[in-house]
């Protein structure tokens, strides 16, 4: 199982993140198309080669074509979004940015191929992993309008926190290991 390799490669002093592994992922009470595509696009996010190789083929496996596809295309609008949002935001001119026309295509996010809900999950999981407050906001906002409980959308940041915390201390060995 993907869930033990990658625990497997986590040092000691990383049992905490093993441990919470197993917790957010491996005992998660979320519909399976929910969790996979939340994991899958949160390791698509951190861009650690390790999570991905470990993770990715289990999502394969357990996703349809369409919410597989739909999972990597969170993650990679999410990627633009959360630039562009967080930057213009944090600017101490931001109301007159936020006037401005955004001039970028985001079709995606209207026909994303999936359940709306389930994609909107995987952008709030991505936004949090990339720190963008204002697609947080928005992100979070839809999912509650559509019946989402907040224990539900804290979910989805358990899993995006662990999820980040592995490839940080994967990629950061890999690095003291070179």
């Amino acid at each position: 199982m993907a869930l033990d390799d990658l625990k497997s490669r986590l040092p000691e002093y990383a049992k905490d993140l093993k441990l919470n592994l197993s917790a957010v992922i491996g005992n998660s009470d979320l519909p399976q198309q929910q969790l996979w595509g939340t994991v899958l696009s949160c390791a698509m996010a951190t861009g650690s080669k390790p999570v991905l190789a470990e993770l990715e083929p289990q999502a394969r496996e357990l996703l349809s074509e369409e919410a597989y596809t739909a999972a990597k295309a969170a993650a990679a609008i999410m990627a633009m979004n959360n630039v562009y949002y967080r930057t213009t935001h944090l600017l101490s001119d931001h109301e007159e940015y936020a006037k401005l026309r955004t001039g970028l295509r985001m079709n995606v996010i209207g026909n994303p191929g999936v359940e709306k809900v389930d994609f909107e999950f995987w952008c709030f999981a991505v936004s949090a992993i990339n720190g963008c407050g204002q697609c947080l906001d928005s992100h979070e906002q839809v999912l509650r309008k559509a019946g989402v409980d907040r224990e539900t959308v804290q979910v989805a940041i358990r899993i995006a926190a662990v999820v980040q915390a592995v490839a940080s201390v994967l990629d950061a060995e890999a690095a003291l290991a070179s």
